[in-house]
């Protein structure tokens, strides 16, 4: 789908949403790699990573993108409401290690960058791969995947120098990067989604969130018997909906209206307020036939839209549009 609006030249916005949580220390990033779903002790200053943080039933709590600036620090951004839970949860299991955590989103912020006119303001910085990280005035810049053609960047650095980086550049509705955020089909674990999910209900090892040969972590048994005994029966999918959606939400299927058949998992509004577009977690079963409502089994009806990647044969849809 080509999105129906100009975003013209690009430009910045905070992203209020998101947090950072800092890992410090000789054995930061030895801790971190027992604890997420990547290779954390593999990550250098030159890239950055997706991984999740589950419990040992393999529900995730909490998703990151990771850079690491310095050896011995890491910055996890994440969905600013659950970093307070899960900075505690983590902070139980450092024991002896050499690390030390914190919530740095007083020190680090968060800003999103899209479009030609950021591409020219980062010149060399803009990277040419995704999940690239490059390292400039004491800001990690991530290149994140292209939304229907549209280059964006995470900027994540000093509070101090956020100001001069949204003064460089245009203002960018920050309702339209959240849009963009959506339409990448990758959601961020938010409070009202945490602990719904095993990473691949949401699709992260097909976007690069989990590593299976890295060695044990939280839940690492469950998403590993997912992944190779054949027991996955929901993936992640797009949606567009007349109405505002929210992460959170049940999805009902007519062909089984007495249970919900799916979860939504991140939402935003369409530009121009024509309606609203959602990752929903689905059972792969209701994703080819009936028809797909939001709230009740009576509840606005959802079409689904193609993700701009491609899942598994066995989990794509039938066909697009419309379910029934």
């Amino acid at each position: 789908m080509n999105p129906s609006f100009d975003l013209g030249p690009g430009g910045a916005t905070s992203l209020p949403h998101w947090g950072v949580l800092r890992a410090q220390g000789d054995d930061a990033a030895q801790f971190l790699h027992g604890q997420l779903s990547n290779d954390i002790v593999k990550l250098d200053a030159s890239r950055a990573c997706l991984a999740a943080y589950c419990t040992a039933q393999g529900r995730m709590l909490a998703s990151f993108v990771i850079t690491r600036p310095q050896p011995t620090d890491l910055w996890l951004a994440c969905s600013a409401d659950v970093l307070p839970a899960t900075l505690k949860r983590l902070s139980m299991f450092v024991l002896r290690a050499k690390a030390r955590l914190s919530d740095a989103s007083q020190h680090l912020v968060v800003l999103g960058l899209t479009g030609p006119t950021a591409a020219q303001w980062l010149g060399e910085a803009a990277g040419t791969q995704d999940w690239q990280a490059v390292q400039r005035d004491g800001a990690s810049i991530v290149r994140l995947p292209a939304v229907d053609g549209i280059e964006r960047w995470l900027w994540i650095g000093p509070i101090d120098q956020a100001s001069t980086v949204l003064a460089a550049l245009p203002a960018l509705d920050e309702a339209v990067w959240r849009w963009l955020e959506t339409r990448s089909g990758l959601a961020q674990v938010q409070a009202a989604t945490s602990g719904q999910f095993v990473p691949q209900m949401l699709n992260y090892e097909v976007l690069g969130g989990v590593d299976f040969r890295k060695g044990c972590y939280p839940g690492q048994e469950i998403v590993a018997r997912s992944q190779y005994l054949g027991k996955l029966k929901r993936r992640a999918f797009l949606v567009e909906g007349p109405t505002t959606l929210q992460a959170g939400q049940e999805v009902y299927w007519s062909e089984d209206a007495g249970q919900p058949a799916g979860l939504v998992a991140q939402a935003a509004l369409q530009p121009g307020g024509a309606g609203g577009t959602a990752v929903v977690e689905l059972k792969l079963a209701v994703t080819d036939t009936g028809r797909l409502h939001l709230g009740t089994p009576q509840g606005p009806l959802l079409t689904l839209v193609p993700l701009p990647y491609a899942l598994p044969t066995e989990a794509a849809p039938a066909k697009s549009g419309a379910v029934g």
